[in-house]
């Protein structure tokens, strides 16, 4: 009977640490007792790559696969009612000038035609005091502080006007 002997020899690796090398069974071929790196790295690939797919499709869903009715809908715009005409004011702006402001409101349904526009007259008279020419002449400007305007107003009318309209807007 012929007996097999294996024969082991460790070996110092790079890294500081100790392998061993079988003869002829092929048990121990150089591997080292700690874990390979390219396993751990793959993995986390791995997750990465899944995370970022899943981020992908949810977004994908948000944008273009969602039901359109699932986003908050707007409340309608209540019935309208009368449209109620101010009279001018004269607002002093910013460097000596003077805006003319003529209003209208436009109340709905439910506050029927008596509207006092006391309320609105002093709403505007806080919001475009102190403006400049400058930003009250473009546009962008002017809607800016209607729709302002058009917040408080609704505010302190408790819903019962809803929008306002200019009737006279001169800047001198």
């Amino acid at each position: 009977m012929s007996e097999t002997t294996t024969s082991r020899t460790a070996r110092n690796l790079p890294n500081g640490k100790e392998s061993t090398v079988a003869d002829k069974n092929g048990t121990d071929k150089g591997k080292d007792d700690a874990a390979p790196k390219g396993k751990r790295g793959g993995k986390l690939k791995l997750i990465i790559g899944a995370v970022a797919l899943l981020a992908l499709l949810g977004g994908v869903y948000q944008f273009v696969l969602a039901p359109k009715g699932a986003k908050a809908a707007a409340p309608p715009k209540p019935t309208p009612g009368a449209v109620v005409k101010l009279d001018s004011i004269t607002v002093n702006l910013a460097g000596g000038h003077f805006l003319k402001l003529g209003l209208s409101l436009q109340a709905s349904a439910a506050a029927g035609e008596d509207v006092s526009g006391a309320k609105a007259l002093d709403a505007a008279i806080e919001e475009f005091s102190g403006k400049s020419v400058s930003e009250l002449s473009t546009r962008p400007g002017r809607d800016k502080a209607k729709a302002l305007l058009v917040k408080t107003v609704s505010g302190l009318y408790e819903g019962k006007v809803y929008d306002v309209y200019f009737t006279d807007f001169v800047m001198q």
